[in-house]
């Protein structure tokens, strides 16, 4: 049995988990190998997200996904322990609860903030760089407003609602664009002037994110600026005391008044990672060096990835940065490496990362970056460095979550957001509240059942009238384009059967003298018709008809649908009853996602090959309105959807391939 630890469940170490697993599988290797994560919490955190829980765009839950839904289904061991030293003579990891024997080991341990020696950073200020710390920090800027709406003393009150940002990175711009964007929400709700609210951010740095171009940190702080934020570049912070902060611009330091410091400032190894760069080689901050197939130059077996590498890329003058990029591509290189080691097959792979950008958001509706191909880039701002931003959240949480993260992540960002904080403005924000739109549920399942019982009535269960349906519909729209006789298509009419398009012979005869063909577009693919059964000038709603002529469609019905009387009778009987049931279900508001999906699968049947008047098109619209949630309020799913939800997430398959919705 070969034994893999890896220590750490940040980007690196749960990427490198999953993809280990998924290689062994496939190799029908999972019964020889044994992967154990190790990790002090259960869960895994998105760190690049901190900002928006702690200024309150999105709740905390939004920025962790438990362990246990990420490797639900697959062969690992997830332990929850702190590691405090490796064995490497023993290849032994050492943790507060027990001992981990290992074959091959991936540190993936991340890094923890760095204070640089300031006096007093450390006790007084308050960092960013995990779960924990943004919900302090969320709480704490609600109090200090909470607290200076009732405070009478100027200078205390100065106090409370005075914040310094030490660091002008990507975190420490992130976090203090998203506190600018909050402060007038908070400033709202607890009655104080935003001129009371000072807003600082401070770095030792000549400019704003200074790994961007010049025109783009340029951006960054015209942007902050505009917000209310005091952008002071080029003065280091020497000390920071309980209600104060100490700076220093060339010889001068001056002292302020702070009641909330934020320290973003740097990052080093954490402290395991530190521990084992004292016992193999390692560089600045606790990072370990590796050599190119990230390997540590000491120890063949073990392998390093994300932050806790030291590698400098061929070519390059600097080490790889410690990015999120980084920590997949890393992720990927030692997975395969690790396979290459263990099955004696293939070449490891050299590690030679190809990055292809960088973006900051300036609270969540403004963004910079710059982006592209590895060597060819290009700048973004505004909207489209937004959209790039939420896309490659998205493909992480393809990786990590699949459908479930990415659902649940749409729903923070986009669906649920307040006060318009999201780079769309809100659009997109739920604000209807859900029981307006009983009304509209309960007409529109009232209609489709009437539609399916009248049919019945019609004789759809007993004898075959699709082709008189088809070929009435087809007729009209034909001879109005003049594609056909008139005398054909009243033989094409069979009078047999008639619905909202093609009601009867004699309006095909009518059509040739009165109708009016408004477009036609031949797309090649498809064709789309919109025409009058009457002259435009009089025309009403009623006799406007559109159609999407698609010639598979077409092929289908007439070698499928329509080559027996036994198929068309089968298929008026089907869809009789999926109206009937459509209709009932959204009447009572049961499973009505799926009556809502059915419905517009049936209105596309339409539209493709009878074509539909403009008057039944709120159907259409109708069933978009109710399809998410729609049951929810006076339905049978306010009850049915939370029972199913709760049986459904703990199917083994369902739970292995994220098929559910938290």
């Amino acid at each position: 049995m070969t034994k893999i630890v890896v220590i750490g469940a940040g980007y690196a170490g749960v990427l490198a988990t999953k993809k280990l697993e998924k290689k062994f599988r496939k190799l029908k290797l999972a019964n020889e190998t044994e992967i154990t994560l190790i990790d002090k919490h259960p869960y895994h955190t998105m760190l690049t997200e901190l900002h928006e829980v702690a200024a309150c765009r999105v709740g905390e839950e939004s920025v962790k996904m438990n362990l246990d839904q990420i490797f639900a289904g697959r062969k690992v061991n997830v332990v929850l322990d702190t590691v405090t030293k490796v064995e490497f003579n023993d290849n032994r990891v050492v943790g507060k609860n027990g001992n981990y024997d290992y074959d091959y080991l991936v540190v993936a341990a991340g890094s923890k903030p760095t204070y640089f020696g300031v006096e007093g950073a450390k006790e007084n200020s308050f960092p960013l760089w995990s779960y924990d710390d943004a919900v302090k920090l969320r709480d704490r800027i609600h109090d200090c407003f909470r607290l200076a709406a009732d405070e009478t003393d100027p200078a205390k009150k100065k106090e409370l609602l005075t914040f310094y940002v030490v660091g002008a990175g990507f975190t420490g711009v992130e976090m203090v664009g998203e506190l600018a964007e909050y402060t007038p929400v908070l400033c709202k709700r607890f009655n104080i002037k935003r001129e009371d609210v000072t807003i600082v951010d401070v770095d030792g740095l000549p400019r704003p994110v200074p790994i961007l171009p010049e025109k783009l940190s340029n951006k960054v702080d015209k942007r902050l600026k505009k917000m209310g934020v005091s952008v002071v570049m080029s003065t280091s912070v020497v000390g920071v005391g309980k209600n104060t902060i100490k700076l220093k611009k060339g010889d001068e330091v001056t002292e302020h008044v702070a009641g909330t410091v934020i320290w973003t400032a740097g990052i080093e190894g954490s402290e395991i990672t530190s521990e084992i760069a004292k016992e193999v080689t390692g560089g600045g901050r606790g990072r370990i060096t590796v050599n190119e197939y990230l390997q540590s130059v000491d120890r063949e077996n073990v392998y390093v990835i994300g932050d806790n590498m030291l590698f400098t890329a061929p070519g390059e003058e600097r080490p790889v940065p410690q990015m999120v990029e980084n920590a997949e591509h890393s992720a990927a290189a030692v997975a395969k490496n690790i396979i290459c080691a263990i099955t004696g097959k293939g070449e490891k792979e050299s590690y030679n990362p190809k990055f292809h950008g960088v973006m900051v958001c300036i609270g969540g509706r403004y963004g910079v970056a710059r982006g592209g191909m590895a060597k060819h880039q290009m700048n973004f701002a505004s909207f489209f460095a937004m959209f790039a931003k939420h896309f490659i959240n998205i493909i992480y949480f393809i990786q990590v979550m699949g459908w479930t993260k990415i659902f649940s992540y749409l729903k923070h960002e986009f669906f649920t957001v307040r006060n318009n904080r999201s780079f769309l403005g809100g659009h997109f924000s739920n604000r209807t509240p859900s029981f307006l739109l009983v009304p509209l549920r309960l007409w529109l399942g009232a209609v489709w059942v009437f539609e399916g019982v009248m049919k019945i009535v019609e004789g759809w269960l007993t004898k075959p009238m699709l082709s008189g349906f088809f070929g009435g519909a087809n007729g009209w729209f034909d001879t109005l384009l003049g594609r056909i006789d008139p005398a054909d298509a009243v033989a094409a009419a069979s009078g047999e059967a008639a619905d909202a398009v093609a009601s009867a012979s004699t309006a095909v005869a009518e059509a040739v003298s009165s109708g009016t063909v408004i477009f036609d577009w031949n797309f090649k693919l498809f064709e789309t018709i919109l025409v009058s059964g009457t002259d435009l000038a009089h025309s009403t709603i009623s006799d406007i008809a559109f159609k999407i002529q698609v010639p598979f469609v077409d092929w289908f019905v007439n070698n499928f649908v329509l080559a027996s009387d036994g198929m068309q009778i089968f298929m008026q009987v089907v869809i009789c009853l999926a109206q009937i049931l459509i209709g009932l279900g959204l009447m009572g508001g049961c499973f009505t996602f799926l009556s809502a999906g059915v419905s517009l699968v049936l209105q596309a049947m339409f539209v493709t090959t009878t074509g539909l008047y403009l008057n039944t098109f709120w159907m259409i619209f109708a069933s978009i309105a109710v399809l998410i949630g729609g049951g929810y309020t006076l339905g049978i799913d306010y009850y049915l959807m939370p029972f199913l939800k709760k049986h459904w997430k703990n199917v083994k398959w369902a739970r292995k391939w994220y098929l559910y919705n938290d």
